[in-house]
């Protein structure tokens, strides 16, 4: 796995053996970029699920000013931004995803992100859906984007937000949301 594109370009991102974790492939996640286009200098990122940190990384190579990855197990994220040397761009959260933006969610002035990466295990989207859709979108800025990826046979949808895109790679669904939708 590499960082595909801007400063960091080329350089290696380590998903250690014997981890829970489902690292975004690199072509995926190239065709994620390509469909957001470019990422708007000083953006505020979002990485729930964050496993190897490979999403809120390639944001920050891109050019993003700030990334905040959350996720149970932060040992794998944390290795590639420390040896990347992107601690101080970042801010790593151990704690389960839900909690954590409920509690965000829920502050008076929460913050806002530009650019939104949702990866949970497959096999919790019908799980994880609900909370994620109930409190993403107080998170969202105006124009910001949230892109989901999901497994195929089971996609995680946020009925609350707009979807703007939707594609299949393998087994994998990757869908990008915007604004909300009015009701």
């Amino acid at each position: 796995m590499r960082v595909i594109a801007g400063e960091l370009r080329g350089q290696t991102l380590a998903a250690p053996r014997g981890w829970k974790v489902r690292p975004t492939s690199d072509r995926v996640r190239e065709a994620i970029f390509s469909a957001l286009g470019e990422t708007p200098p000083g953006a505020r990122v979002l990485d729930l699920y964050c496993g190897t940190g490979a999403l809120a990384i390639e944001a920050l190579s891109r050019g993003a000013a700030h990334a905040v990855l959350v996720d149970r197990e932060t040992r794998p994220a944390l290795g590639n931004l420390q040896r990347l040397g992107l601690g101080e761009r970042s801010q790593l959260v151990r704690a389960e995803a839900g909690r954590w933006l409920l509690g965000v969610a829920e502050a008076p002035d929460p913050p806002r992100f530009d650019l939104v990466f949702v990866d949970p295990p497959y096999r919790l989207a019908d799980r994880v859906g609900p909370e994620l859709d109930n409190h993403l979108p107080r998170l969202l800025a105006p124009g910001g984007r949230i892109v989901v990826e999901s497994g195929a046979g089971n996609p995680l949808r946020l009925d609350s937000l707009e979807r703007l895109r939707q594609r299949r790679y393998g087994a994998a669904d990757v869908s990008i949301y915007g604004q909300a939708v009015s009701r």
